[in-house]
């Protein structure tokens, strides 16, 4: 094949034009990588090795820029390359330079995730640790995570049942009232027996008041 045409396009890419007939575009540090010339002959095979080149770099372009918006999981950002370039090998290897480069860190985002579902939205660890494994993060490393918020656990509980839930406690005798709470704080992410100690605690403090 021959390179009968390579004209800046727009920008930093150019188009090249293979054989008077077929087109690529390139950006211009895979021209440069790659020492193409108008009127140089290439193979096929350095052919492939252009093209997966070009197509790397886009991916890799791509997911830069949508770390610039937010973290990303390993698994969330190679799901969202794959659907726009389709192939499992360039994709897993834009995730491992972005890994080795620092800017996709499974650890860093389970901590970052756990610490916004613990400290703002109150969750329980359940809950949390399922909404984490959602993003493509293992079960251990989620797990790791939330390990530090033992104790915050048991504090948004209490924080719970005294200002969200604290009209629908109002009567200790409303049982009907008490296990719809119950049930919304199973939902939060906390565990039955969590929830039954901390109702019962709840209102022993409330009777000793009194």
């Amino acid at each position: 094949m021959k390179i009968t045409s390579l004209r800046k396009y727009k920008g930093t890419t150019y188009e090249t034009v293979l054989d008077g007939v077929r087109k690529i575009y390139l950006h211009i540090d895979i021209i440069t990588d790659y020492a193409l010339s108008e009127g140089m002959e290439i193979d096929r095979e350095t052919l492939r090795k252009v093209i997966y080149a070009s197509n790397f770099r886009r991916a890799y372009q791509y997911a830069l820029y949508r770390l610039d918006y937010r973290d990303y999981s390993a698994e969330e950002m190679y799901q969202k390359l794959l659907e726009t370039y389709k192939s499992d090998k360039l994709c897993l290897a834009v995730i491992q330079k972005l890994a080795s480069a620092g800017l996709i860190d499974d650890e860093r985002f389970a901590g970052n995730m756990a610490r916004r579902l613990v400290e703002g939205k109150k969750y329980g660890f359940y809950r949390a640790k399922r909404e984490i494994t959602m993003k493509g993060i293992t079960q251990d490393t989620a797990e790791a995570a939330l390990a530090d918020y033992k104790y915050a656990f048991q504090e948004n509980l209490r924080e719970l049942l005294e200002t969200k839930y604290a009209r629908s406690l109002s009567d200790s005798s409303d049982r009907k009232a008490i296990e719809k709470v119950k049930n919304a704080l199973v939902r939060y992410g906390y565990s039955f027996t969590e929830v039954n100690s901390a109702v019962r605690e709840y209102f022993e403090e409330r009777s000793s008041e009194e």
